[in-house]
């Protein structure tokens, strides 16, 4: 039988706290999800278009003195239909006016009610979601109400209204939250209803964990990607609503501008002095893709299951 060599090993000394020491990485939620979500190219190039379209929108008025209403060049021919170039960079239309200062002032007011319209019916719809899907006492008098209003189309809902209140800036978000959170909240009705019986809240409410904190901390911050999900959908579809009522003068009185006042005005001018037209739909087109991809891109990220 061979000797052991004491003298090639080493006694380790015991140390208690060592079982306690977490080896895996920290793991933060909301870095991963931002980590998924600049990898995607789409997610850049979204990102910096609209980062650039809403720094314009919201800057540039500020300096400027441009005036929307003001007539005072339309007998001063020569700055008539005059084409981009390094002057007026997206050219002047029949009044002289600078149709690069229009669309800045057009896209923040279109931008505005937008944002404004989505956080509205995006608070209401997620706090009225989370009781409908615990309250079964409030279920079945909003599911009755879920079934009349959503046979009526919302966009019908909004152009009522909007005849009924009249042209205005706030009347105009009234008209699209009036309704606008229904789906919204429906959305996480369901969702909630999905959730409230698992295995860990059942046990939470034997627990005698109140249900108010139990959708709150429990159920809410797994709907985060079907929340991302509505706002990416919302933000561009409150953008073409506007330009649609725009286009048919109601909505916003015609004394403000707007994307979809500038596509209504100049829509005689597709073909002649075709930039007109053109430059403004552009603009609404790339701060609705912008909006919807980064959202999409965004809800993506933020599902859990994407994270590795």
């Amino acid at each position: 039988m061979s000797t052991i060599n004491q003298s090639k090993f080493q006694f380790v000394q015991r140390d208690d706290f060592a079982s306690e020491v977490i080896d895996t990485p920290s793991y933060s939620y909301w870095q991963s999800v931002f980590r998924q979500f600049w990898k995607k190219r789409s997610s850049i190039v979204m990102v910096s278009i609209l980062t650039l379209i809403l720094l314009i929108s919201f800057l540039y008025p500020l300096f400027s003195d441009y005036d929307y209403n003001d007539v005072s060049k339309i007998n001063d021919f020569s700055r008539r239909f005059i084409w981009p170039n390094g002057e007026f960079w997206f050219g002047t239309d029949k009044n002289g006016h600078s149709l690069f200062d229009a669309v800045w002032f057009g896209a923040r007011n279109s931008i505005l009610i937008s944002i404004i319209a989505t956080t509205i019916n995006l608070v209401i719809g997620v706090i009225v979601g989370g009781i409908w899907g615990v309250s079964k006492g409030f279920d079945r008098v909003m599911i009755e109400i879920y079934n009349i209003i959503s046979n009526i189309p919302s966009f019908l809902i909004v152009i009522v209204l909007s005849y009924a209140l009249g042209t205005g800036f706030w009347n105009l978000i009234f008209a699209m939250t009036m309704t606008g959170w229904m789906g919204v909240a429906y959305s996480i009705r369901v969702q909630v209803m999905r959730y409230r019986d698992l295995e860990y809240n059942l046990a939470s409410q034997t627990l005698g964990t109140p249900t108010v904190k139990m959708v709150i901390k429990n159920i809410l911050p797994q709907l985060i990607s079907v929340i991302v999900t509505q706002l990416s959908q919302m933000l561009p579809g409150y953008i073409s609503y506007e330009a649609f009522l725009s286009a048919f003068q109601i909505g916003l009185p015609i004394t403000v501008p707007s994307l979809g006042r500038l596509i209504s005005n100049y829509s005689v001018n597709v073909t002649t002095n075709w930039y007109l037209f053109w430059i403004p739909l552009t603009i609404l087109v790339l701060v609705s893709i912008s909006l919807y991809l980064s959202g999409q891109n965004l809800a993506d990220a933020s599902d859990p299951r994407s994270h590795r």
